[in-house]
């Protein structure tokens, strides 16, 4: 499985969790616009991580792709000459 899908899918895991055990406290003390935001920035920043991984991979597959390529090249010079 990809970095980029099973890293975001643990932490949303994890948020999902935290946040089944900490509404009770929060709840409790009527402090759900901050339960709200943290849920809210926590998935932000998870969505974040999504996309920097994935364009990572993405710039990980393509220089790949440029080393072999110029691999091949230069072994096609070497059997001409």
């Amino acid at each position: 499985m990809k970095r980029s899908i099973l890293i975001p899918a643990i932490l949303i895991i994890y948020l999902g969790v935290m946040a089944y055990l900490g509404w009770p406290e929060f709840s409790a003390q009527g402090k759900y616009f901050e339960f709200t935001a943290i849920i809210v920035v926590t998935l932000a920043v998870i969505t974040g991580i999504f996309f920097l991984l994935r364009r990572r991979d993405k710039m990980r597959r393509e220089n790949q792709k440029q080393k072999q390529a110029s691999q091949r090249r230069f072994f096609r010079d070497d059997n001409i000459r």
